[in-house]
């Protein structure tokens, strides 16, 4: 029941990859080590704390439900997510490609760290694995809608965008920017406006809720099966944190500029060709390297933690 710093900070690492479209804060959970254990606090946090009201027993509260973790957890994300919505934003414009580099080899780096943890390949889970890759390159294919922005807009955006934001591979942000609320849910970040905040966490509450009841379960009777979809998911999104991209189309945004709404993965040569500028090949393959070897250190850390 005592703070957790590395849980902290693993949290704001979470943060991070939340608000970034293409990027899950689960695959940052998965390979530091904690996802399974915050399946099973989020799924005992609700029994736990309708005993503790019959019971009164603060203490076993605390303990059955693991909610000094969870709160650790939730403070680092909270933190992170507050703090860097303004940089994410500025290097999504300004540095896109060093930027998507980066993502692109956490999101490779964690596919082996996850493979890892099947100890016996078969069919059935290539074939999960594939699946699972054709379910998330599928959703990145969707186009943007444009939903307005009421009160029930905001919670429903909460509860659908934090179920993915668990899932590894599946992205809540991106979830946001495919129904068209992302926008306005990272200006409500950015300018506290806690009318619209206070709806849509009260919707991710409800999502976390649900979706670790069902991820918790799948991993107890199916460990193998979801950890390969799970892969899946992770490969099939990789195609939308490609750095190199071409936009199809522009939407008009309410300063009346336009902004890309539609794209596609180019080659970098492609790129310089079509849009005049660098490449940036050599900094890309850093930006890719650099983040590649942070994911093999949070893994041998998390394993080295398990043994100790």
């Amino acid at each position: 029941m005592k703070f957790e710093f590395w849980v902290f900070i693993k949290g704001v690492l979470m943060g991070a990859a939340d608000i970034v479209p293409g990027v899950s804060g689960g695959t940052v959970a998965f390979i530091t080590g904690i996802y399974e254990r915050l399946l099973n606090a989020l799924k005992m946090v609700l029994p736990s704390f309708i005993e503790m009201l019959k019971t009164k027993k603060i203490k076993a509260f605390l303990e059955n439900s693991d909610f000094v973790f969870l709160i650790t957890l939730f403070s680092g994300i909270l933190l992170s997510v507050v703090s860097l919505a303004k940089i994410i934003s500025f290097l999504m414009v300004n540095y896109p490609i060093p930027l998507w580099s980066g993502f692109f080899g956490l999101i490779l780096a964690s596919v082996f760290v996850v493979a890892k943890d099947i100890k016996q390949w078969s069919v059935v889970l290539i074939g999960c694995v594939i699946l699972g890759a054709l379910v998330a390159w599928g959703i990145t294919q969707l186009s943007p809608a444009s939903i307005p922005k009421n009160a029930f807009t905001i919670f429903f955006s909460g509860m659908i965008a934090i179920c993915a934001m668990v899932l590894p591979g599946i992205s809540g942000s991106f979830i946001l920017v495919i129904m068209g609320s992302y926008a306005w849910v990272l200006e409500a970040i950015k300018l506290f406006e806690w009318s619209t905040l206070g709806l849509f966490v009260s919707g991710c509450l409800l999502g976390l809720l649900s979706i670790a009841n069902i991820l918790s379960w799948a991993f107890n009777k199916f460990k193998d099966i979801t950890l390969a979809l799970l892969i899946g998911f992770m490969l099939g999104a990789m195609v939308k944190v490609w750095p190199w991209r071409e936009v199809l189309t522009f939407r008009e945004n309410s300063a009346g500029l336009s902004i890309p709404l539609t794209d596609r993965p180019v080659l970098p040569t492609t790129f310089e060709f079509i849009s005049g500028s660098e490449s940036q090949l050599l900094l890309a393959v850093f930006c890719s390297v650099l983040t590649a070897l942070l994911v093999y250190l949070l893994s041998h850390m998390a394993e080295k933690n398990k043994s100790d």
